[in-house]
């Protein structure tokens, strides 16, 4: 009997799982029709790329003294920096 009450409760569960995840299909579908995008919003500003882009060119100064010069982190500056070269 206890078998029988736990596979019961279990089905219970992944049938709710099921509709929960349907339903926020369902939202974020709606979602982008309306135009909306989810994520994070970038930090990094199209001026911030242009001058560690221009800094990086000219190679006056070391990496630590343009990336706290743009104002963002050395993971942020390699990586765009990557994606520069």
């Amino acid at each position: 009997m206890g078998r029988f009450f736990f596979r019961t409760m279990a089905s219970i569960a992944e049938l709710e799982r099921d509709i929960i995840r349907e339903r926020t299909q369902a939202g974020l579908a709606a979602a982008r029709a309306r135009g909306r995008k989810g994520g994070r919003k970038p930090t990094i500003t199209k001026g911030q790329i242009l001058e560690a882009e221009r800094l990086t060119k000219a190679g006056e100064m070391s990496v630590t003294n343009s990336r706290d010069a743009v104002s963002i982190s050395r993971a942020s500056y390699y990586r765009i920096v990557n994606i520069l070269v």
